[in-house]
């Protein structure tokens, strides 16, 4: 029998997906060790475990080194890969926003040549170009996005939203919901075909024990 490879974001992401895999009946007893290892192994169950950074997730399932990801629904959007996307597993929520100064509230479709700055490019195009179908400068930014409004690199930003506290710290607020983000189950489309018994009984457990 073959190994099911299953690729999990480090971190938070990984901790909630173990938790769920070990009540779907899989043995994840070596990935709660304290190790800097990157593969682990379920021997009972034929399944192989990988650790890799949340962006690389949906690259590690495209490409088949892993049958099947969990990574949060921001990482899908902004990475756009051919994946089977099965479950909503509702844990990691929050929501892909718009936010700046709150006296651009309700003014934002006043502003000509507008500037977004933003880690996630791919979801502001798609948000401003295909449903707003607005004409936008997109920054791409890779650290504290929050900043780019305060010195004028942009009006806005387009980023994650937890609790809000970031923003409000820095005189920002949610002047827009672009969607809302959560973990998401996804599968190598080779693999759901070649395993389809072993992959879809895994897939029809997480199922049942969402429900509960």
């Amino acid at each position: 029998m073959n190994y099911i490879t299953i690729a999990l974001a480090k971190g938070r992401l990984a901790e909630l997906s173990v938790d769920l895999l070990e009540q779907a009946g899989l043995n994840v007893s070596e990935l709660r060790e304290k190790t800097r290892k990157l593969i682990f192994t379920d021997e009972e169950n034929k399944y192989k475990f990988i650790l890799v950074k949340a962006s690389d997730v949906p690259t590690y399932v495209e490409y088949g080194a892993a049958d099947i990801g969990i990574v949060g629904r921001d990482t899908l959007l902004e990475a756009r890969k051919d994946l089977y996307e099965t479950i909503n597993l509702g844990f990691g929520s929050c929501r892909m926003a718009v936010a700046g100064p709150k006296e651009l509230a309700g003014k934002l479709d006043q502003i000509h040549n507008m500037r977004v700055a933003t880690k996630y490019t791919q979801i502001a195009k798609n948000y401003y170009h295909l449903v707003k179908k607005q004409s936008v400068e997109i920054i791409k930014l890779h650290g504290s996005v929050e900043l780019a409004p305060l010195v004028g690199l942009s009006e806005v930003i387009v980023d994650i939203v937890e609790s809000g506290k970031t923003l409000k710290e820095n005189g920002l607020e949610v002047l827009e919901d672009v969607c809302d983000l959560s973990a998401r189950f996804v599968i190598n489309r080779v693999s759901l075909k070649m395993e389809s018994e072993r992959i879809l009984s895994l897939v029809n457990k997480i199922k049942e024990l969402l429900k509960q």
